[in-house]
């Protein structure tokens, strides 16, 4: 049975009689298919694409234009070219209605959704206006408040040749308000090349609104 399950077939036994040979086959069938189902799903298994994407560790209500933006940086790690990258940002809050408390969900529009190539970091920008959900909501509101901001991006990756996909989430006590991102890149001592300082992804500073 060991040889059979195996197809190992060394040929020293052999089965006779239409009962042995019929077991036989029936052990012969369940062998290649547990190999056959074991290779799937170890194929599946480590064969997922992965997105090299970090994200910043705190979202940010940042000065922009004439009024504030929620920014949240990412950018991509190890050698890896990701191409047509987009993003999109849903917010859910916390809202009573009429003495109802219930959950609602707002998709937030960015100032620039897609990308053709992410070489350096990218932030994303949701300008907070007179449209926007998160128009009326203050700093106590972030800090005693109850909801979430969900990032999800997809990106085309050269290195698996098949889309790739990152996703996280920011609870509003994990927004920072008043603050903005330090910068990450810079050029080398030639001055002919960019480096891109991943341990500078979360680096902020305060400011007053």
């Amino acid at each position: 049975s060991a040889q059979t399950f195996t197809t190992v077939g060394y040929g020293r036994i052999s089965p006779t009689g239409i009962l042995t040979s019929a077991i036989a086959s029936f052990e012969a069938l369940i062998g290649l298919l547990t190999f056959a189902v074991a290779t799937g799903l170890m194929y599946g298994r480590f064969s997922k694409p992965t997105a090299f994407i970090r994200f910043s560790a705190h979202a940010l209500i940042s000065p922009y234009k004439n009024g504030t933006a929620l920014m949240i940086r990412l950018s991509p790690f190890k050698n890896t070219l990701l191409s047509d990258a987009e993003a999109k940002i849903t917010v859910g809050m916390v809202i009573e209605e009429n003495g109802k408390t219930f959950n609602k969900f707002y998709p937030l529009t960015l100032e620039m959704d897609k990308v053709n190539s992410m070489n350096l970091s990218w932030t994303l920008v949701h300008a907070i206006n007179e449209e926007s959900p998160l128009f009326n909501v203050s700093e106590d509101d972030f800090k005693n408040g109850s909801g979430e901001v969900m990032v999800f991006i997809k990106a085309f990756d050269d290195m698996f040749s098949n889309t790739v996909v990152a996703r996280t989430s920011f609870t509003f006590q994990e927004i920072i308000y008043g603050a903005r991102f330090k910068p990450m890149f810079f050029s080398d001592k030639k001055r002919n090349k960019t480096v891109l300082d991943l341990s500078a992804l979360n680096a902020v500073e305060k400011i007053n609104l």
